[in-house]
């Protein structure tokens, strides 16, 4: 909390309920807090709630410093695990007080926040490995072969269900199924998918 007030002596402290959202991945940080009390979980947002959880944070700390450090958009999103004590600080200001840094201090806490960043990568590139892995494995669970002997799937069911049987995001499993077509390993948009290199499938799904 010391170094908030030298950042900006005027910082309030705020309140904030468990189930808040405070980052999203994507977006530029316009602004940084620090976390005076409680903890905050980290991963990946579907609709309402967080789908996919890759960490938590735990008072006092930053949170996600390194992305306006770098000047570079969130890589998750952050949401309220428990009531929160915070302080905000604009970026703008943030970013003055780390110009204002010895250079030797400066080029450190940016070797670090990159460091953080790359751990952060690999996680979201893990979780989303793991998404395909599992829908690689239920596509050739539900597949038969067709009149030609060719695999295929047809989804009887909506897809907000079968991402619901796969623990993962609607939107996250159109993702995958957007790459598994890009990958060739997949066909087909409607109701039916073409398994169309099963062999790869299931090298995905660990078989």
């Amino acid at each position: 909390m010391f170094l908030v007030h030298i950042i900006n002596p005027l910082a309030q402290t705020h309140t904030l309920c468990r189930g808040q959202v405070l980052l999203r991945r994507g977006f530029a940080p316009d602004q940084v807090s620090y976390i005076e009390s409680g903890r905050v979980a980290l991963g990946i947002m579907g609709a309402d709630d967080m789908e996919h959880q890759i960490g938590v944070l735990e008072g006092p700390c930053w949170l996600d410093a390194s992305s306006v450090v770098l000047g570079l958009p969130h890589l998750v999103d952050a949401v309220a695990d428990t009531p929160l004590q915070t302080y905000t600080v604009a970026a703008a200001e943030f970013k003055k007080a780390i110009a204002d840094m010895p250079d030797t201090a400066r080029a450190v806490l940016t070797d670090v926040a990159m460091a953080y960043r790359r751990q952060t990568e690999f996680a979201v590139s893990r979780l989303a490995k793991e998404a395909e892995a599992r829908c690689a494995e239920w596509l050739l669970s539900h597949a038969h072969f067709g009149a030609k002997g060719e695999l295929a799937v047809e989804l009887q069911q909506r897809k907000c269900s079968i991402a619901a049987q796969l623990g993962i995001a609607p939107e996250t499993l159109s993702r995958v199924l957007r790459n598994l077509r890009e990958q060739r390993l997949i066909s087909g948009s409607g109701r039916i998918l073409s398994l169309i290199n099963p062999g790869a499938l299931r090298s995905l799904a660990g078989f």
